[in-house]
């Protein structure tokens, strides 16, 4: 496996991804964002996947013009035959069927579920590109994410998951908060 997408876990046949995922908008009273992020991480440990490692549930602040909050976590899973953008098609399947419709950029969403890294490296396809370009500047993606592969390193900059949310102002804002 290259250096540069050295992802935390032993070699195999399998793909390893890095998915943050993300929820903002709950869907009643039960599925709250945390739980349709929790939701979210259950089903991604099933098969035809392989759960490696899941983040704590964070809060965070909204961007944009969304007002509420958002719950966010990483996970890292291992899909055998699954190549990018069929791991794409599979994700945007899961965000439908939890209710996000297509809107305005930074707007609410109940789920929002993007592929950071994978063990093989860069890819870029017509709707896909890996490493996810704006992961680097986002502490809400990088937080969890060091949780489940500090030492895993960006293919682009060479750098580790913690040294990349070093790099940023004021990552402390958004540690885990209990309860």
């Amino acid at each position: 496996m290259p250096r540069s997408a050295s992802p935390p876990v032993r070699p195999s046949a399998g793909h390893v991804y890095a998915i943050a995922l993300g929820s903002n908008q709950p869907r009643s009273r039960s599925l709250t964002p945390r739980a349709l992020v929790e939701q979210a991480m259950t089903t991604l440990s099933r098969p035809p996947f392989r759960l490696l490692a899941r983040s704590p549930i964070i809060e965070t602040p909204p961007i944009g013009p969304s007002l509420r909050r958002y719950a966010n976590a990483a996970i890292l899973i291992e899909a055998d035959a699954l190549a990018p953008a069929e791991m794409l098609a599979l994700l945007k399947r899961m965000e439908r069927a939890a209710g996000r419709r297509p809107r305005r950029r930074w707007g609410a969403r109940p789920l929002d579920l993007d592929i950071v890294l994978w063990s093989g490296g860069c890819w870029t396809g017509r709707l896909l590109t890996i490493p996810h370009p704006a992961f680097r500047a986002r502490d809400f993606v990088l937080i969890p994410l060091r949780s489940v592969a500090p030492h895993w390193r960006d293919p682009v900059s060479g750098r580790t998951v913690t040294q990349l949310l070093a790099r940023l102002k004021k990552p402390k804002a958004l540690e885990p908060r209990r309860g």
